[in-house]
C-alpha cells in the first residue's frame, strides 16, 4: 500500500477558463490519432518505408493510451491531477516535437508510445475534474457533453491533416499538436490549478481485486468487446482510407481529410441516434443494427462488383460508421454505468480495454487485408461485423435467462 502526499483542497484560479480549458483538452486522444491520417501515405514514402510499417503509428498509440487507462485513474485519485496533467503536456510537446524533426521511423514509435502515455494521463484528469468542481444538474449537464466534444477531434483533425499535408508535409501535423499543447499548457498555468478534494489510498491489491470482479462480469466483459469491434470499424479506416483514396483513386491528402471529416460526422449521427432511442429495448435495438450493418456491408460487397469509385466507398462507409456510432454510443453508456460505485475505474478498465483490444485486431485485420482498395476495405469491414453478430447473439441468449443483468 502507498500513502498518498499532502494535497491542498481545490484551488482553481478562474473555474470559467478552466473549465473551457478541460473541455479543450478531452479531443486531444482524437486529435493525436487523426490529424496525420491523410498523411500515413507521405510518411511512408517520406521515410520509404512499407505502409503497414507507418500504420504502425498508429497501432502502438492506441496500445499505449489504452493500457495506461488501465491504472492512471487510480494514481490520479490518489496524488493529483494538475502536476501530472501539466508534467505529460510537456513530455506530450516534446514528444510532438522530435517525431517532426526525425526520420527514424523507431524513434517515431517511442514518440508515439510516449503520446499514448501522456494523452492518456491528461485525457483521464481533465474527466475527472468535471466530478472535483461540479456537483448535481451542473454535472450531469457536463458530463452528457463528453461524447460531443470528444468527437470534433475525429472530426476536425483529418481536415486540418489533409490541408497541413498538402501545405507543409507530414511534420506540420506533428508541430502543430506541439503548439496546441504549449498554448493550452501556458494558459492551463494562468488559469487552473489543483482540483482533488480528498485524495484516496492507493491500494493495489483493491485495485486489482475490483477489475478482476469486473471482468468476471459475462455482459460487462462482452459489452467492451462490442465497443471493441465498433471502433475497430473505424480505426480501420483510418488505417487504411488515405491509401486507399490516394493511392488506388489518385486523389490528394486534402479529399483523404474531408472523406475523413463526412465518416467523423457519421459517427456523430450514430451517437445521436443512440442517444434519442436510449429509453428502447437495449438488446434489441442493437440487434436490429448490427444486422442492419452486416446488410449494408454484404451489399457494398456485392456492388463494388459493379460500380468502383470513390463516391461509393464513403457512401457505404458512412452508412456503416452510423451504426457503429450508435453500438458505442449504448454499449459505453452501459459500461460506464455497469459499476456505479466504481464508476472512475470501470471507466478506466472500459476505455483501456477497447483499446488494447481495437489495437491488436485492427493491425491483424489490415496485416491480412492489406490497405489495397475499397473491396479489401469492406471485407475488413465484414470480419468486424461478424464478430459483433457472434457476440449480440450471445447477448441474446443472455438476456432471455432471468438472471441476466442488462
Amino acid at each position: 500500500m502507498l500513502t498518498t502526499s499532502a494535497i491542498t483542497t481545490p484551488q482553481l484560479k478562474n473555474q470559467r477558463i478552466s473549465t473551457v480549458l478541460a473541455f479543450a483538452l478531452l479531443p486531444l486522444s482524437g486529435f493525436a490519432t487523426d490529424i496525420y491520417i491523410p498523411s500515413l501515405p507521405s510518411m511512408g514514402a517520406d521515410m520509404h518505408i512499407s505502409s503497414i510499417q507507418v500504420q504502425l503509428t498508429l497501432t502502438l498509440f492506441l496500445i499505449s493510451y489504452g493500457t495506461s487507462q488501465l491504472f492512471l485513474g487510480s494514481i490520479l485519485d490518489s496524488y493529483g491531477r494538475y502536476r501530472f496533467s501539466m508534467g505529460a503536456l510537456v513530455v506530450f510537446i516534446l514528444a510532438s516535437v522530435v517525431i517532426a524533426i526525425t526520420r527514424n521511423i523507431y524513434l517515431i514509435y517511442a514518440m508515439r508510445i510516449i503520446h499514448g502515455i501522456t494523452v492518456a494521463m491528461i485525457v483521464v484528469a481533465k474527466r475527472a475534474y468535471f466530478v472535483d468542481v461540479y456537483e448535481g444538474d451542473q454535472r450531469k449537464h457536463y458530463l452528457s457533453m463528453f461524447t460531443i466534444i470528444w468527437s470534433a477531434g475525429p472530426i476536425v483533425a483529418p481536415f486540418l491533416g489533409g490541408y497541413f499535408q498538402n501545405t507543409w508535409g507530414w511534420q506540420s501535423n506533428f508541430y502543430f499538436l506541439a503548439a496546441m499543447a504549449f498554448v493550452i499548457m501556458v494558459l492551463e498555468i494562468i488559469y487552473s490549478g489543483e482540483t482533488i478534494k480528498t485524495p484516496a489510498e492507493f491500494h493495489l491489491k483493491k485495485i486489482a481485486k475490483l477489475y478482476a470482479e469486473m471482468i468476471k462480469t459475462t455482459t460487462f466483459s462482452l459489452g467492451i468487446l462490442m465497443l471493441s469491434f465498433a471502433y475497430s470499424m473505424v480505426i480501420m479506416y483510418n488505417m487504411t482510407g488515405p491509401f486507399i483514396i490516394e493511392h488506388h483513386f489518385k486523389f490528394t491528402p486534402v479529399v483523404a481529410g474531408y472523406c475523413s471529416l463526412i465518416l467523423g460526422l457519421a459517427w456523430m449521427i450514430g451517437g445521436f441516434i443512440g442517444k434519442a432511442l436510449i429509453n428502447r429495448p437495449f438488446v434489441g435495438k442493437l440487434f436490429v443494427n448490427i444486422l442492419l450493418q452486416l446488410a449494408f456491408v454484404v451489399i457494398m460487397i456485392i456492388s463494388f462488383r459493379f460500380i468502383s469509385n470513390l463516391y461509393a466507398m464513403v457512401f457505404f462507409a458512412f452508412l456503416i460508421h452510423v451504426g457503429a456510432g450508435f453500438t458505442y454510443n449504448n454499449y459505453f453508456t452501459y459500461c460506464l454505468g455497469r459499476f456505479p460505485k466504481n464508476a472512475a475505474m470501470s471507466g478506466g478498465l472500459t476505455g483501456g480495454m477497447v483499446y488494447v483490444i481495437l489495437s491488436l485486431l485492427t493491425y491483424i485485420v489490415v496485416a491480412v487485408i492489406p490497405a489495397k482498395d475499397e473491396h479489401n476495405l469492406s471485407y475488413s469491414y465484414l470480419v468486424f461485423i461478424l464478430l459483433s453478430v457472434v457476440v449480440m447473439l450471445v447477448l441474446f441468449r443472455l438476456n432471455k435467462k432471468p438472471s441476466a443483468e442488462i
